[in-house]
């Protein structure tokens, strides 16, 4: 029998004794064991503290999201090792698919985000704040990496997903982690961190596992640590009132199960392709990891007059639905994840049946390849609730497993408070092919809900479906749900960064965020920015062009080049009741005229320019006035090269201000440029 141990402290370990026993859901048999008894919590957050942030804070935003694709990369060529044991929790291959390349793509997904962000070890954000009449006082806000560690409390239906999620998002912040993944299936989560200790690629404390019961973690949580749990609202809001949460001022991320429900329009009539999509939809979310998924639908809402019909067409599929061993041909539901779940459910279904009508329990069912009596199987039940403002045990109570309930509705409005009955759900969805339908719901049932999935015949062959939260979308959801927001691209990493508000000279904010401010320095650049190679450009380092006096020939000469006829250029005699006096110089003439003075031609280690940000004309150009232009490096970004031939480079954005013979600016833009690098 294998022990599956903890990494802590830089070291794989046992703990003393046996705390669970872990029993393979499909064959009964008892194939390892777990305990985290006699580790010291307090050691094990101090040890993250002390050894993971400072090696993960010396690295960039860039570092950290390389770090993280290679880390996808090394898990995706071991995968099959995961998928193996994946079998142990009683899940299908599409179950293992949704945990282990879904927590896979978390990862591949969050190191993209890299690009988001400077290549600084902290970020900046928003835009710079004047404090000041002359510009020599100006604020702006850094985000700079917590001093603590992110502490993730995980639950037993997503072992892999579970932690991979949430790892992501605090490594790429640049917070080590340390991971306590639910009793029952973290002999899956072990298996994965044994396999990313070993590829080197973290450093040293960057992720800690605790298997087994792990007590007393939270506990010793402080100032600069981040706690997130997953699982029971129940267990969730015991911990979220733990004092040393609130003496200590540690965000506490809570997602809870919750009571998600899927809606059917009113436009949608048997026979239609969203008829059958819906059913096809909520049939999934009952049999997927055999229902437990927090995310999964519990409440199926439907037309009063399509009630029946639904209803038939579920329980069709579901008596078609095959259980037993995932590993034989044709077998589509696995089992639960472990005996207690399996007496929680029956306890829940049980106290459900005395409210509602049950209209499909296959309570005598056959198991295919297994033996049901020894695995943890639980064939789905279906019950019908025809008074759902009247029965309420649905809308309070979870089965959390293959288990839904169908209700009436007789108006949109009404489905949408039917739902609010939940009191607050990570997900909700509705199939419609009527907008008007589909606004109607989204606005009203947005407060209550973390994610809304509109769902029709266009968009079904690629969506990923009611159940699947997105690393780049905010997962989690109001009320019941927990209240907290895991992933949500940037805004999951700012989670773990610390904002403060920095104020000073332009000068010592363009050094803090790496970003040129307007009334900082801008010393002539010796020689031309555009012969200077990526290492030699400095920032606020400035081109000061020679002047252009513009005649009513460019006018008509950009017009004919461009085909831009726009009378407010062309027709001098329709300028009245406009904020033109006269014919008005291109706007565009304006910015292509500018890159003609401060572009050096001859060929150098200016590589190309691919863009434009922020381009806006701020003074109306009228023959007769003279251009000049202020050409600025504004920010530089490395880029990292993919192959020995690939040329190395970094990114230059120039600031381009136009201005004109009195001093004012006419036009303002931001030119992305690729320069070479001396090496």
């Amino acid at each position: 029998m294998r022990d599956f141990q903890n990494y802590v402290l830089g070291s794989w370990v046992s703990g003393t004794g046996t705390e669970v026993e872990f029993v393979h859901a499909i064959t009964g048999e008892v194939f390892g064991s777990a305990s985290s008894a006699g580790l010291d919590p307090g050691a094990v957050l101090e040890y993250g503290r002390r050894v993971g942030g400072p090696a993960l804070r010396s690295m960039t935003f860039h570092e950290r999201g390389r770090m993280l694709k290679a880390l996808a990369l090394h898990l995706s060529a071991h995968k099959e090792e995961f998928y193996a044991l994946s079998a142990a929790t009683g899940a299908t291959r599409v179950d293992s698919w949704i945990d282990i390349e879904g927590g896979i793509g978390n990862l591949f997904a969050n190191a993209s985000l890299r690009k988001q962000f400077p290549n600084l070890p902290y970020a900046y954000e928003g835009e710079t704040v004047p404090l000041s009449k002359g510009g020599s006082f100006i604020g702006h806000h850094l985000l700079v990496p917590r001093r603590g560690v992110a502490l993730h409390i995980n639950a037993f239906n997503f072992p892999v997903w579970g932690m991979l999620e949430k790892i992501a998002v605090n490594l790429l912040a640049g917070v080590p982690a340390v991971v306590k993944p639910a009793e029952a299936t973290c002999f899956l989560t072990e298996a994965v961190v044994r396999s990313i200790i070993a590829s080197g690629i973290l450093p040293e404390g960057a992720l800690q596992l605790v298997c087994g019961l792990g007590r007393g973690y939270v506990e010793q949580v402080r100032s600069g640590d981040v706690v997130t749990f997953t699982g029971s609202a129940a267990t969730g809001q015991k911990l979220r009132a733990l004092p040393v949460l609130n003496a200590e001022s540690v965000p506490f991320n809570l997602e809870a199960d919750s009571l998600n429900a899927a809606v059917l329009g009113p436009d949608v009539a048997p026979g239609m392709p969203e008829f059958d999509l819906f059913v096809k939809e909520v049939h999934k979310e009952i049999v997927v990891k055999a229902g437990q998924k927090c995310t999964a639908v519990r409440r199926i809402l439907v037309p009063r007059n399509r009630m029946d019909a639904v209803q038939e067409a579920l329980i069709d599929r579901l008596a078609q639905t095959r259980i037993g061993d995932p590993a034989v041909e044709g077998v589509r539901m696995g089992a639960l994840a472990h005996r207690l779940q399996v007496e929680r459910v029956a306890e829940r279904v049980d106290a459900l049946s005395a409210e509602l009508e049950t209209v499909y329990s296959a309570r005598d069912f056959e198991t295919v390849g297994a033996d049901k009596n020894r695995g943890c199987f639980f064939a789905p039940v279906l019950f019908r609730n025809d008074r759902p403002f009247g029965r309420l045990l649905a809308h309070e109570l979870e089965a959390f497993g293959p288990v839904a309930t169908i209700m009436p509705y007789d108006a949109l409005g009404e489905a949408a408070a039917i739902a609010a009955l939940g009191k607050g759900s990570l997900v909700s969805s509705i199939v419609t092919t009527d907008h008007d339908h589909a606004r109607e719901f989204v606005l009203e049932a947005a407060p209550l809900h973390g994610r809304i999935l509109v769902l029709d015949a266009h968009c079904a062959k690629e969506s990923t479906g009611h159940g699947s939260p997105m690393p780049l979308l905010t997962h989690g959801g109001p009320g019941r749900a927990g209240g907290g927001e895991e992933m949500g691209g940037v805004r999951g990493v700012k989670h773990y960064l610390h904002r403060t508000a920095i104020q000073g000279h332009p000068n010592t904010i363009t050094h803090l965020t790496g970003v040129f401010q307007k009334g900082a320095d801008q010393p002539e650049a010796q020689p031309h920015v555009f012969r200077q190679h990526f290492e030699d450009l400095r920032l606020g380092d400035t081109v000061y062009t020679h002047k252009h006096t513009v005649t009513e020939a460019d006018i008509v000469n950009f017009a004919n080049v461009s085909g831009d006829n726009f009378y407010a250029h062309m027709d001098a005699t329709s300028l009245e009741g406009t904020v033109f006096t006269g014919r008005v110089a291109h706007g565009y003439f304006v910015l292509s005229k500018a890159a003609g003075l401060f572009v050096d031609p001859a060929k150098g280690p200016v590589l190309l320019n691919y863009g434009i940000e922020e381009a806006r004309f701020t003074k109306p150009v009228y023959p007769g006035a003279t251009l000049g232009v202020r050409f600025t490096v504004k920010e530089k970004i490395d880029q990292e090269q993919r192959s020995e031939e690939d040329i190395p480079r970094g990114i230059v954005k120039f600031l381009v201000d136009v201005y004109d013979e009195t001093g004012d600016t006419v036009a303002l833009a931001t030119i992305l440029t690729q320069v070479r690098k001396r090496n």
